[in-house]
């Protein structure tokens, strides 16, 4: 196995790491025939000056379960981050950043990964499922929603927007959609 996707989720309070705070991220390690292998999250303290963004705080507002999920357990971001890095570092083989979309979550956690641990395992590569999406349905970016995508690629999980439990549901779609995709190309090889 020389890659193991890390289907990640990022709960914030607002559009951007610095002037607003990650609150909780979860990550979950998919080997490409979808076995969850691994998971890692944290609820973090904000960050000293940082402010959350009025609409984002209204947004979460109308989500109080998902709130009080990641206010629990707080951990300075430094700690987290560092301990994320050796749990990255000790997986069978080479993390590959995964999102929905990969944009956000990962503008986030790479920020946080370099001001608090000095690196990042994943460089500064990150695999974004609607991209992926785009191009196995041959649709327009803009169309590629998750409303457009087969019902096949689904498995029955939870989208709670607490970090780990969307992490594991966008990892499982990613591993589907992957499957998928593998096959089909193994299929255009033979003929």
């Amino acid at each position: 196995m020389s890659e193991i996707y890390i289907s990640t989720d990022v709960e914030s309070d607002g559009p951007i790491p610095g002037p607003n705070s990650m609150l909780s991220f979860g990550s979950a390690a998919y080997t490409a025939d979808k076995q969850l292998v691994s998971t890692f999250s944290a609820n973090l303290l904000t960050l000293p000056g940082a402010e959350a963004d009025p609409k984002t705080a209204a947004w979460w507002k109308t989500q109080p379960e998902a709130w009080a999920a990641c206010r629990t357990d707080l951990q300075d971001p430094a700690h987290a981050m560092k301990n994320y890095v050796s749990w990255l570092k000790g997986l069978p083989a080479r993390p590959v950043f995964v999102a929905y979309p990969a944009g956000f979550d990962f503008l986030f956690v790479y920020w946080y990964l370099m001001r608090f641990a000095g690196e990042s395992p994943f460089s500064h590569s990150a695999l974004d499922v609607k991209s992926f999406a785009m191009a196995m349905l041959k649709l327009d970016y803009r169309d590629s929603t998750k409303r457009a995508m087969p019902r096949r690629w689904f498995d029955k999980l939870p989208h709670t927007h607490v970090a780990l439990d969307d992490a594991i549901e966008q990892g499982a779609l990613f591993c589907n959609m992957l499957a998928e995709n593998r096959a089909a190309t193994a299929g255009s090889k033979q003929t």
